[in-house]
């Protein structure tokens, strides 16, 4: 049985490598890359104890710097340039763009997933080099999520039963996901592209229609690769995390971001809300630390200052409705609360 999963892992890396490498051969030499310096390093860190938080900052500064490097060098290169003109200076206006390689932010935070997991004790270091590489390059959901953790796949990496009703399972998901992504999300984001492009010439009942059709169209295509990703990883023997849970549903901005994207929300929790101090130090340090977990997950969205902005929108609506707002809303109908809550997240879209 042991040998089985073990030629069944090797045959699910070589085809996710294949995958992946599909996208440019460049990509898949520093996703590669990055495999191999964690694999070693975690090993080095976790056998030499008295260096092990040194080793731990520095496979950080090489993880982190990588997805920097490739995510955000462009976007600070043109702020910088930006700058410049401003005060009548070419500046850096011969440095060449960094192409962007596919599914980084993805890769980069389970492996940081590990890595921390693997330093605070959580989880034992892997010393099979197959098995983190499949964990890291699973291709159901190495370009577009959800955020899968070691922790919660390990042992199915390890020993899987593959039954037909899994299978069985995993199909129908995958038809559900694939039916929301070709016939809802495309068509309301047909129906969005045309709003918008009409230049501002629209009327009012237009441009309601617009925004209600990109949020569908938002939601439909996130949950669709989500669904599609737990559809394939069920057929092979994985049990990924749900990743929305009707979040369009909800009662406050708080409620919606436990729904939405439940993988990224939970990784921000754990891995830097939580190691900030949470609200564990008082209010104001509270406050600040959901404000630099919410310009960070903008950042995280992508490279440009509206996406800062965006994250920080949705931070001060939780950062008022944690200081006061909850308590009003609590008071308040629930088809008021809902209505509240979709007018905002529109706002946001």
């Amino acid at each position: 049985q042991s040998g089985k999963i073990y030629l069944s892992n090797i045959v699910l890396l070589c085809a996710s490598l294949f995958f992946y490498a599909w996208g440019g051969v460049l990509y898949f030499l520093i996703l590669l890359f990055v495999i191999i310096l964690n694999f070693l390093l975690t090993i080095a860190m976790s056998r030499y104890r008295p260096y092990r938080k040194i080793i731990f900052i520095f496979i950080l500064i090489i993880d982190l710097g990588n997805l920097l490097y490739f995510k955000y060098f462009n976007f600070f290169i043109d702020n910088v340039q930006n700058a410049g003109r401003y005060f009548g200076a070419e500046i850096l206006t011969n440095i060449s763009t960094v192409a962007l390689p596919i599914g980084i932010s993805f890769y980069t935070f389970q492996i940081i997933s590990y890595v921390v997991d693997v330093f605070s004790e959580k989880v034992e270091v892997q010393k099979d080099f197959i098995k983190l590489a499949l964990y890291v390059t699973m291709f159901p959901q190495l370009i577009a999520g959800p955020i899968v953790r070691y922790k919660d796949v390990n042992k199915e990496i390890a020993k899987r039963n593959i039954k037909l009703s899994d299978v069985e399972t995993g199909i129908k998901r995958f038809i559900i996901g694939f039916f929301k992504k070709v016939f809802i999300a495309n068509t309301m984001g047909n129906m969005a592209d045309t709003v918008f492009g009409m230049d501002g010439s629209f009327n009012t009942l237009y441009a309601w229609m617009g925004a209600i059709c990109y949020a569908l169209q938002i939601y439909y295509d996130f949950s669709a690769y989500s669904d599609m990703a737990i559809g394939i990883g069920r057929m092979l023997g994985f049990h990924f995390n749900e990743n929305f849970d009707f979040p369009y549903k909800s009662k406050d901005i708080q409620e919606f971001w436990r729904r939405w994207h439940i993988s990224l929300s939970s990784w921000f929790r754990d891995y830097v809300y939580i190691p900030l101090g949470g609200n564990r130090k008082g209010k104001k340090r509270m406050y600040l630390n959901l404000f630099i977990v919410w310009m960070l997950t903008g950042l995280w969205h992508g490279a440009s200052w509206n996406f800062v902005l965006w994250g920080l929108y949705f931070g001060i609506l939780i950062i008022i409705e944690k200081a006061f707002l909850l308590f009003w809303l609590s008071r308040a109908p629930r088809w008021m609360r809902h209505v509240y809550t979709i007018i905002l997240l529109l706002i946001g879209w």
